[in-house]
């Protein structure tokens, strides 16, 4: 079955909508929050409790899965679905949030990152090729393209220099990706420069992915700067795509996001407060 974004409601009022994601397993509703499952299993729940629960889709992380148990194992043991026993669709983060939040174990340069093992301290590489290799042997129905998000504040210099990387890093992720069966998103990353979020939004969806995330938020600036550099991102961001807002979770960020028309979101929040 192909994957596709069907938008069924557009409110008149606000940018708020709803839509289906039609996945290989799968129609679920949008908007919708993605539970984290980091290293193949969501933090204190079953997967018949979240199914319980209402959750119609996971995420889960590329990294971890390289680094433990590895994805050529996951991918003999059936794929990430049989692996985490979940019949729903599921998404993977490529690995760029780490560039953020393991800052102090990884190094990036123009072919990929550098990383030092978080679990033995071995020396490892994520490149855009083998993110999305990776997420390929993992079976993901949703997948992303390898970017670099910078922590706040950061200067322009800075946030061109990443933007442009991650560009370049898109453009290399797309030519990688073969599977039919899995989309692949791009992501807008651009730090809190209005010009550079537009700039790459424009340059991504020249690039045609099946869907569009926003990075690079939520990593200290303030809750009225967060709202005002997603308002004018999702300017630019089609209407037929998915839109995924990278890492948010609270209750009331996501009722305003969803106003400003995002249709995916993800947060460990939930389950690490529990």
């Amino acid at each position: 079955m192909s994957i596709g974004f069907e938008l069924i409601h557009q409110d008149k009022t606000t940018r708020a909508r709803a839509g289906i994601l039609h996945t290989p397993h799968g129609e679920v509703r949008t908007p919708l929050f993605m539970p984290v499952g980091t290293q193949g299993t969501v933090k204190a729940m079953t997967p018949e409790e979240l199914v319980e629960n209402g959750t119609q889709m996971l995420l889960s992380n590329t990294y971890h899965l390289y680094l433990r148990p590895g994805h050529r194992i996951v991918q003999g043991l059936g794929g990430l679905h049989k692996f985490m026993n979940w019949d729903g669709p599921i998404l993977t983060d490529s690995g760029g949030f780490q560039i953020y939040s393991m800052a102090d174990l990884a190094k990036v340069t123009d072919e990929g990152v550098h990383f030092k093992s978080h679990l033995d301290g071995s020396g490892q590489f994520l490149s855009p090729e083998n993110s999305v290799e990776v997420q390929e042997a993992l079976g993901a129905d949703f997948i992303t393209v390898l970017d670099e998000c910078l922590s706040y504040p950061a200067t322009r210099e800075a946030a061109l220099a990443s933007m442009e990387l991650t560009l370049k890093w898109a453009r290399r992720s797309r030519d990688a990706h073969v599977r039919g069966d899995q989309a692949l998103f791009g992501i807008v990353q651009g730090g809190m420069f209005k010009d550079l979020r537009e700039r790459c939004s424009r340059e991504l969806i020249a690039m045609d992915f099946a869907g569009y995330a926003v990075g690079g938020l939520n990593v200290g600036e303030s809750k009225g700067l967060t709202r005002e550099i997603l308002a004018h991102t999702m300017d630019f961001l089609p209407h037929d795509r998915p839109r995924y807002l990278m890492g948010v979770g609270t209750p009331l960020d996501t009722l305003e996001a969803i106003s400003q028309g995002i249709d995916l979101f993800d947060c460990v929040m939930p389950t690490r407060n529990a």
